[in-house]
């Protein structure tokens, strides 16, 4: 019986579930647990003394588990004759004081506040089995009826799977009537009565009915197996919560019974006391002979953003390397602490446990794998939000070597470093005072930062020290790239623009840029900023554009497709003087796309270059609106110390004699640079026409 869903949105689909009850036929009361599963929270909130009515019983065996073990008040309502018939003649000899009556459970005959407790199990499923206005008003009815029935401060205890629309409608009716809700999950996984080809959790949800008070905030609270309670202000939370703990077991089942080669899944897990996932679990599996069965890796804190952790191709790099057939790599939360990398294993090894592939024997000691035992350490300086971004996070990582990086991270893509910069320690002036935490601007965050660099040896007065350079550059982040350029190339004159006030702000506070008469900053659309440039009659040497994407469904991350579009180039073309550069960061997974905007890029700028990276999706585009005139050093011109072959291009040996230059001039202006800026010249190429 196939019944596993085969993604997180059909999991939540309705089509799904139809077919789901469907294919569950007559075994409803098993996919629910019995009483030996139930009666650790049942017994809870339900005690002997208590007057119990039983909502939907149907043929179900736990009035009869409750009975006895001395729940003897108990009344039993069905709409069906022939249950109650039946249910009713199996138990009037062994439990004479059951009570079994043919009523409906949306117009109920009994007085008010009859019961102090009311049990349902699986009864608003069968009923609410959609979200059609006919159905949510029936269940509004039972629920009301319930209310009714119910004495102040009794409880209804309904046991359910919490489908999406049954959970919607649970928090929405509730919390508006006043009443608390607390929600358990039922532990029946190990369960005998489970059926074992597929297996979703349970849940108990309580209702207390409480008199509405004005003003009253809602109860909401959920109970992990470990009876922690967590209290939530927001629904959302709640159902973010239960949503997890659903398809944690769905993937639970679904990794249990087979390799996922070539679909990589991710769960995290929660504690009790945070709305916060605490780990990130991606499970990668390898096909390939040989292998050993199951590990895990924890990614240091604050590596959890590079390639190799953070993207699918990184993970199956490290999979493959590490020579498992399956592996989870565990990254942990920026909102947690952490004592050390045994307390992460101890609080990850029951869990993980359930994450074994196929075949893997029990008691087997699962390795755990790591970058060494150092655990990591981070810090949140600063949390904030762009309307235009969303939520952001400034962190200070503390790296291998020791050294301190300040990343901004936008949640939207929490594995993404949108920028960073390096700490050091700085004395105060006479040596006065603790040594304080300042940006190291002589610091390029990316291969593509030094790369950018490196494309200004394209323009000869860009090594002249008494020639000025004026740039636009298009995208500040946290202003790393600026300030390099802004410190070591003093001639230069740089506007830079972001569309996101926030962003300027962040980089303001936290990331050092400061303005001057040589550095400027304008919060601004950049396709308008290079158009009003242009209507004052200004000419440029340099333009940058560095600037992500939020689209993300394009194929290209980097930048927005409104630059690169010929509209925009030929402006930017236009704003360039004869001899000047552009230079874009792309980042584009999708080839066809990208060779279509190489292709545009071609019919404005008749001279491009490029520069790609191994380990990375950046490319560097160089465009050039007319062939420079750069020195001619012959065919031994130095790049790193390298002679190149005579049928090299001629423009890049002078280019290289120029970037020779400008690393010198930088080196000049500061001793630690530590940028190689010739070697970055290895594989700069010219696009072909």
């Amino acid at each position: 019986m196939n019944l596993l869903p085969q993604n997180y949105k059909e999991f939540h689909s309705a089509e799904y579930w139809e077919n789901f009850f469907k294919k569950r036929g007559t075994k409803a009361f098993e996919w629910y647990g019995e009483y030996p599963e139930l009666c650790g929270v049942l017994h809870k909130y339900v005690k002997p003394a208590d007057k119990i009515l039983m909502v939907g019983c149907g043929n179900s065996v736990l009035s009869e588990n409750l009975y006895d073990v001395g729940h003897h008040n108990i009344t039993n309502i069905d709409i069906s004759d022939v249950v109650v018939r039946q249910m009713t003649e199996r138990n009037k000899e062994q439990r004479p004081d059951m009570k079994y009556l043919k009523m409906d459970a949306l117009n109920m005959n009994f007085e008010d506040s009859s019961f102090s407790v009311v049990l349902d199990k699986g009864t608003l499923d069968a009923l609410m089995v959609d979200e059609s206005e006919a159905v949510d008003k029936d269940i509004s009815k039972m629920f009301s009826e319930i209310g009714r029935v119910l004495k102040v401060g009794g409880r209804y205890v309904c046991i359910s799977l919490m489908q999406d629309h049954i959970l919607n409608k649970v928090l929405q009716y509730f919390p508006e009537v006043g009443w608390p809700v607390r929600i358990h999950k039922i532990e029946t996984e190990n369960s005998e009565n489970t059926e074992k080809d597929f297996h979703l959790p349970v849940f108990a949800l309580v209702f207390t009915k409480f008199k509405k008070m004005p003003n009253m905030k809602p109860i909401l609270e959920v109970c992990n197996s470990e009876d922690k309670i967590s209290r939530h202000n927001d629904v959302e939370e709640v159902k973010t919560l239960i949503k997890e703990v659903q398809y944690y077991a769905m993937i639970r089942q679904k990794l249990s019974k087979r390799n996922l080669f070539g679909e990589q899944v991710s769960l995290t897990l929660f504690t009790s006391s945070s709305s916060e996932p605490r780990y990130t679990l991606h499970i990668v599996d390898v096909l390939e002979s040989g292998l050993r069965k199951f590990a895990i890796f924890i990614v240091p804190q604050g590596r959890e953003t590079d390639w190799l952790f953070g993207s699918e191709e990184g993970r199956n790099h490290l999979a493959k390397s590490a020579g498992f057939e399956r592996l989870v790599v565990v990254s942990l939360s920026r909102h947690h602490t952490y004592v050390d990398m045994e307390s992460v294993k101890q609080e990850l090894s029951v869990k993980v446990m359930e994450l074994a592939p196929p075949g893997f024997k029990d008691g087997v000691q699962i390795p755990f794998l790591s970058l060494g035992d150092d655990i990591g350490s981070r810090t949140v300086v600063c949390e904030g939000h762009s309307d235009l971004s969303g939520d952001y996070i400034v962190e200070d990582v503390v790296a291998d070597e020791g050294q301190t990086f300040r990343r901004l991270i936008f949640t939207s893509c929490p594995n993404v470093i949108q920028s960073e910069a390096k700490l050091k320690l700085e004395g105060k002036k006479k040596g006065k005072g603790k040594k304080k935490y300042v940006i190291d601007n002589s610091y390029l965050a990316s291969h593509y930062y030094i790369a950018m660099v490196t494309g200004l040896g394209f323009l000869n007065s860009a090594v002249n020290k008494n020639e000025k350079l004026s740039c636009v550059l298009i995208g500040l982040g946290g202003g790393g790239l600026p300030n390099f350029l802004h410190q070591h190339i003093p001639q230069m004159e740089i506007d830079s623009v972001d569309i996101d006030p926030k962003v300027l702000e962040v980089a303001r506070k936290w990331f050092g840029y400061q303005e001057d008469e040589r550095q400027r900053a304008y919060v601004a659309d950049g396709i308008q900023f290079v158009q009003d440039t242009l209507k004052k009659g200004q000419k440029k040497d340099i333009v940058i554009i560095d600037v992500d994407s939020k689209d993300r469904t394009t194929g290209m991350s980097c930048p927005p497709l409104p630059f690169v579009e010929p509209a925009f180039l030929s402006n930017v073309k236009e704003l360039l003087k004869d001899s000047g550069i552009l230079m874009i960061n792309v980042v584009c997974r999708d080839e066809k796309l990208k060779n279509q905007v190489f292709q545009d890029i071609q019919k404005v700028f008749p001279f491009v270059y490029t520069k790609d990276f191994t380990d990375d999706v950046n490319t560097v585009l160089y465009a050039l609106p007319s062939q420079p005139v750069l020195p001619d050093p012959g065919n031994k011109s130095d790049m790193g110390g390298k002679k190149k072959s005579s049928v090299m291009d001629p423009l890049i040996r002078g280019l290289s004699a120029n970037v020779t230059v400008l690393q010198k001039n930088i080196k000049d202006c500061n001793k630690t640079v530590n940028v190689d800026l010739v070697e970055m010249l290895d594989g700069v190429q010219l696009i072909n026409r």
